[in-house]
């Protein structure tokens, strides 16, 4: 079962977590066939690729109850929905350009009951309001990605990293980080994870101070 997954590299969750997890794919099937927003190849492993993937983030930082974190070119939900699973005291802002992702967002979150998540049809620096930490993957370089949401972290921070950015990327990121004058942390997926797919997958973590 591939939300075995999830158990095997998150033990301590709880009963009612892991039955959300078991639900997404189910769920993302029914609505993948109506408006695509995972590759089918991805479907097949959507715990893997996507799921797992997304609470990489959650090896990096543990966030603490009260956080807020806006989820930046969410997509079908990602990583915004699974994080919000795994931190249910956590309040999660998804935000997507085009409207039929977002549609499926809410369809999933509401699924499978989240309460801690939002998702609205909106560009990202339209979103009103400052958050602990944005959240993306892979939606643009670095460089050009900052300064639509940069005015929207909040200053004062109680996570034991301070508010910033973590973003989920892969590959050779020397040239686009250098790019970008902010203070920035590596952490390879690979050493939190066994499975190939993670080899050169990277959650980078960055402030503006």
């Amino acid at each position: 079962m591939q939300s075995d997954l999830i158990k095997q590299y998150f033990p301590t969750i709880s009963d009612y977590q892991f039955h959300q997890f078991t639900l997404l794919q189910a769920l993302y099937h029914e609505w993948n066939a109506q408006i695509n927003v995972i590759s089918r190849k991805d479907m097949d492993e959507l715990y893997l690729r996507h799921v797992l993937h997304g609470l990489g983030i959650a090896k990096v930082i543990e966030f603490k109850p009260s956080t807020s974190i806006l989820d930046v070119g969410t997509g079908g939900g990602f990583p915004g929905l699974p994080l919000a699973i795994l931190f249910p005291e956590v309040h999660f802002h998804l935000v997507d350009a085009i409207g039929k992702k977002i549609k499926v967002v809410q369809a999933v979150a509401d699924g499978i009951g989240l309460s801690n998540l939002i998702a609205t049809h909106q560009r990202a620096e339209k979103v009103e309001g400052k958050f602990d930490f944005i959240v993306s993957r892979a939606v643009t370089r670095t460089a050009s990605f900052i300064p639509w949401v940069s005015n929207k972290i909040k200053k004062a921070s109680f996570n034991d990293l301070d508010n910033g950015f973590l973003f989920l990327k892969g590959g050779d990121l020397t040239e686009e980080l250098n790019e970008v004058k902010y203070n920035h942390s590596l952490y390879h997926l690979s050493h939190y994870f066994d499975e190939d797919f993670f080899e050169t997958k990277k959650v980078v973590y960055m402030t503006l101070s």
